[in-house]
């Protein structure tokens, strides 16, 4: 009972409870950012760019990036500490209009995608440990739409990220604290995974398999093995390489996104000019490094023809079967359940925050503005969860030479549409800086950013030769992205007209 009085005793002027620390605001920011996709996207990558060196390049590029953007958002955090986080920012940089672009954009598709794309990952590796849940095992068999190249089914790994969805949405409508409870204990858990997967794979491939890492780092650079075409282009030519460098950042940056979502729960902070900015540097710093070393144990354990050729990409299995010999598979696959598990939850407990505070403007639906007795906004978690939910179910259908149809599912664009239509908002966050700096030089700035000028300029301009590569040459999935963020445009003026 004393502590539920201690954090009543910090409850913010929105109606929050001041709950989160340092470690747990660091253990959000991790969590969120670590989920499948480490686990998955290398193999791609590896096609996109041909060589372990450059391999090496996209995983420090987006590093870098990440980074940065940290380091630059960390003026805004301390400089603006209320619910809502990047919405505010944006709201106050440019316009109100600006900011619910952003809210919208969230909620159609970067937090809700995300969820979705993680819960796929979820049920695809559930199937591991039990055949019955298998993408092809269907509940509702595939239903296309028209002539087009999409599909809804529910099959049964679907199912289970849809209840993994619903099951996270109900336990951060009961608190703070479940959720804080739920995010350190696996974050910590999947934190645990990935560094004994680093670990092992790096002792096992330089004592055991010495030949393979001398392949790989003795040769860094030469482009070979299986090539994916990219715009009509391969690693092989040199413009060819640029590109698929840049388009393989949609999968480096999708596994690294979500740093930013510590932002959303400012208000339930304590000190929040102090421990956002700090828990942004030290929980992408810390998964930045994780990162890396988790490809350099991939290119000791694995050739890097093979690791071009896992099967379904699950190149992080792939090296625990070389450390466990006919367990690696399920190891792994637990490993991923509860990485997942964590990454969603981090994620559905931060994105309803943003929601709560564009319904406090007026520009989402009321309910989600309002605090239930466990003081969350349990109508913008349960309005998120069902939206998430939503994007489980479509399916990409492909047609074989001989006529024969194979249902994928939707992970892939995915990945491109919260990357196309995220990388925007960033950079779009990151010039709200220089022009707070114009428009209010007077206010109080905690924390500046890194190197500013220069440092965020280099940002801006990184991302934007990036966004600009995947609309030319990922056309089919980026250019939906751009279209969801201008449907907001409308969608804004109606809403406050009402």
């Amino acid at each position: 009972m004393a502590t539920d009085v201690a954090e009543l005793e910090q409850q913010s002027k929105e109606g929050f409870i001041r709950g989160l620390g340092l470690l747990d605001s660091t253990m959000i920011v991790a969590g969120s950012m670590i989920g499948s996709g480490i686990f998955l996207v290398s193999s791609e990558i590896a096609r996109q760019v041909g060589s372990p060196g450059w391999l090496l390049v996209v995983w420090i590029i987006t590093g870098l990036l990440t980074m940065i953007g940290a380091l630059s958002y960390g003026e805004l955090a301390a400089m603006m500490p209320k619910a809502g986080g990047q919405y505010v920012y944006l709201r106050e940089a440019f316009s109100p209009l600006w900011g619910f672009l952003y809210g919208w954009t969230l909620f159609l598709v970067i937090q809700t995608a995300t969820i979705a794309a993680v819960a796929v990952g979820f049920g695809r590796y559930i199937g591991v440990l039990f055949p019955s849940v298998s993408e092809s095992n269907y509940l509702i068999e595939p239903i296309r739409i028209g002539t087009s190249s999409y599909a809804f089914s529910l099959s049964t790994a679907q199912l289970a990220g849809i209840v993994m969805i619903a099951l996270l949405t109900w336990m951060n409508t009961r608190g703070l604290r479940l959720g804080k409870i739920v995010q350190n204990t696996f974050t910590f858990a999947k934190t645990g995974s990935l560094i004994a997967l680093i670990v092992l794979g790096i002792v096992v491939g330089l004592v055991w398999h010495g030949d393979i890492a001398a392949a790989n780092f003795g040769d860094l650079w030469t482009v070979r093995g299986k090539l994916d075409d990219v715009g009509g282009m391969t690693a092989i030519a040199a413009f060819g390489l640029f590109v698929g460098i840049c388009v393989a950042q949609k999968n480096s940056l999708f596994s690294a996104d979500a740093w930013n979502n510590i932002t959303f729960t400012a208000g339930e902070v304590r000190d929040p000019k102090r421990n956002i900015p700090l828990s942004m540097v030290m929980g992408t710093g810390l998964v930045i490094t994780l990162y890396l070393l988790a490809n350099v144990a991939y290119l000791v354990t694995l050739k890097f023809e093979a690791i071009q050729q896992v099967p379904s990409d699950r190149v992080a299995s792939a090296t625990a079967e070389v450390i466990f010999p006919g367990l690696g598979a399920a190891i792994m696959a637990i490993a991923i359940i509860v990485s997942t598990f964590g990454c969603n939850n981090g994620l559905i407990l931060a994105g309803a925050r943003a929601y709560y505070a564009m319904a406090k403007d007026g520009l989402f639906f009321k309910s989600s503005g309002e605090l239930n007795k466990f003081h969350v906004p349990a109508w913008g978690l349960v309005i998120q969860g069902i939206w998430s939910a939503f994007y489980v179910l479509p399916r990409t259908v492909k047609t074989a030479a001989d006529g024969k149809i194979s249902y994928g599912n939707l992970y892939g664009d995915l990945l491109t549409y919260v990357i196309s239509a995220a990388l925007i908002f960033y950079i779009l966050t990151i010039v709200g800086i220089f022009v707070l700096r114009a428009k209010q030089p007077d206010v109080e700035r905690p924390y500046k950013a890194f190197g500013y000028p220069i440092v965020p300029a280099l940002y801006v301009i990184g991302a934007s030769v990036i966004l600009v590569v995947l609309f030319v040459y990922q056309t089919t999935a980026t250019w939906p992205g751009l279209l969801i963020v201008l449907t907001g445009v409308p969608v804004y003026f109606i809403w406050r007209k009402l």
